[in-house]
């Protein structure tokens, strides 16, 4: 068995990190605001957690979406929780806006259009200001 990724690295940038988990920002060409929750410890299964801790889990999840929306105006947020590729939980939280290059589809089809340049860059300006209020709305929730 090989190593496990996000056991050996933050899995993206490094937002912010608490005791329990982390938030990144992937690195998904055509996707600037593609965000994942990641669990600190290597489990595979949401239900390996504790009932507290998936409670803790799905409120950070919550707290990037509010983010996303309040900061981008996407269209639709999507969120999952695959693993089939990394047996880590880790949960995708990824704004979606309907002049990307995959919409209405999932961003693991195929592309629908090229990608919009100005737009992802645009989208990509508005990141700092998103992740600094992340943090501290992260930091609140992991006192809590």
């Amino acid at each position: 068995m090989t190593a496990c990724p996000l056991c050996a690295e933050d899995g993206g940038a490094l937002v912010w990190r608490g005791e329990r988990l982390r938030v990144i920002r992937a690195q998904e060409a055509g996707f600037p605001a593609f965000y994942r929750v990641v669990w600190n410890a290597h489990v595979a299964e949401f239900s390996d957690l504790a009932a507290a801790e998936r409670a803790h889990c799905m409120e950070a999840v919550t707290v990037v979406e509010q983010a996303l929306r309040q900061h981008l105006s996407p269209t639709k947020v999507n969120i999952a929780a695959l693993g089939n590729m990394v047996p880590h939980l880790h949960w995708h939280v990824i704004a979606r806006f309907d002049w990307d290059s995959h919409f209405p589809s999932p961003v693991w089809a195929a592309a629908q259009r090229p990608s919009p340049v100005a737009q992802e860059a645009a989208v990509q300006a508005l990141l700092p200001a998103l992740e600094s209020a992340l943090r501290q709305q992260l930091a609140t929730l992991a006192t809590a």
